[in-house]
């Protein structure tokens, strides 16, 4: 196996190159899925709860012939606060449940009509600059988290280099791996 060899759609990995990747898949969504809820003060439980199950699901409706994790999305932080301080926790879950409603109705639509339609509204020179944004959007609270306390709003050095160690090794491997 070459070194640069990653896996094709329709190949299966060894075991250990699986147990790898199923390990990292583990780290990144999980890390996700658990911020999301901890950044606008939902409980993190539920969110695993439902990520899980609305993942089940996913495999079910697709007969496992996409395998995909559906954890929580950062471009909702904004609609989740602001839902929150309108109407508490419930409010963000009910709205969170409308928002999938959506989803799936969109969902059907794409089903039917097909995807040619969404690449003309959403080609790529718009989608890319949009996840930059957000992206950029959260760099302040990147900031702001891997400098300061979040209990007592301090400062506290060994949060930052933490912060800097991790980004030194994600910025290398993906460079050197």
């Amino acid at each position: 196996m070459a070194a640069n060899h990653e896996v094709g759609i329709k190949e299966r990995p060894r075991l250990d190159k699986w147990i790898i990747l199923s390990i990292q898949h583990l780290f990144a969504m999980f890390g996700a899925t658990i911020l999301v809820p901890f950044l606008v003060d939902l409980s993190p439980s539920v969110a695993l709860l439902s990520s899980g199950l609305g993942t089940l699901a996913y495999l079910l409706i697709t007969k496992g012939q996409v395998p995909a994790y559906l954890g929580s999305s950062f471009a909702f932080i904004a609609p989740l606060i602001s839902a929150m301080a309108i109407g508490g926790p419930e409010g963000a879950m009910i709205g969170s449940f409308f928002a999938g409603i959506v989803y799936g109705i969109i969902a059907l639509v794409i089903k039917a009509i097909g995807v040619g339609w969404i690449m003309k509204i959403l080609p790529p020179i718009v989608v890319g600059p949009v996840i930059m944004v957000i992206g950029l959007g959260l760099a302040g609270t990147a900031i702001d988290m891997s400098m300061n306390d979040q209990v007592t709003g301090e400062y506290n050095g060994m949060f930052l280099f933490v912060a800097l160690v991790s980004l030194g090794i994600t910025v290398l491997s993906s460079i050197f791996l």
